[in-house]
């Protein structure tokens, strides 16, 4: 019999489509007393795919990124036990003012998370929301996933 990990893990696809999906990022960063500093954050993608968000370049999660990159990110969904689903990756961060790193992402954030933007009005506005910012892009070293859904409703 399999084991109950191996049945609720993710597929690499599966787990391309989750991300690929309109949900929060928890961030967790390691504060200069050791403390965990942990903050929710819309996400994008790197134009190679790779996850990234946007944040001011003088936030705490940007000063504990610049100490130590280390990097915990969370990503989950489910009211229930049944359909709980998540993505736990792990890695480092890379934090750049990069405009070629950083509008891009901030473009992919306002597409997933202002589908009100007039298709016109997306640079601009990526642009806009892109000033006094960083952009942190992960390097993810190890993924960790659960959909309960697979499950089929037992516990």
């Amino acid at each position: 019999m399999a084991k109950r990990r191996d049945l609720i893990r993710m597929t690499d696809e599966e787990v391309e489509a989750f991300l690929g999906g309109r949900h929060v990022m928890n961030i967790a960063t390691h504060n200069h007393d050791g403390s965990i500093h942990l903050v929710a954050m819309w996400y994008g993608f790197t134009p190679d795919g790779r996850v990234g968000f946007e944040t001011f370049a003088k936030s705490q999660k940007i000063q504990n990124l610049r100490r130590d990159p280390r990097i915990t990110a969370l990503v989950e969904d489910g009211e229930v036990y049944e359909q709980l689903r998540g993505v736990e990756l792990v890695g480092t961060a890379e934090v750049t003012e990069d405009p070629g790193v950083l509008l891009p992402i901030a473009r992919s954030v306002v597409e997933r998370y202002l589908p009100e933007t007039s298709p016109e009005d997306l640079d601009a506005v990526a642009e806009m929301m892109a000033r006094n910012r960083a952009a942190v892009v992960l390097d993810v070293e190890r993924k960790v996933t659960w959909d309960h859904n697979k499950l089929g409703g037992t516990y």
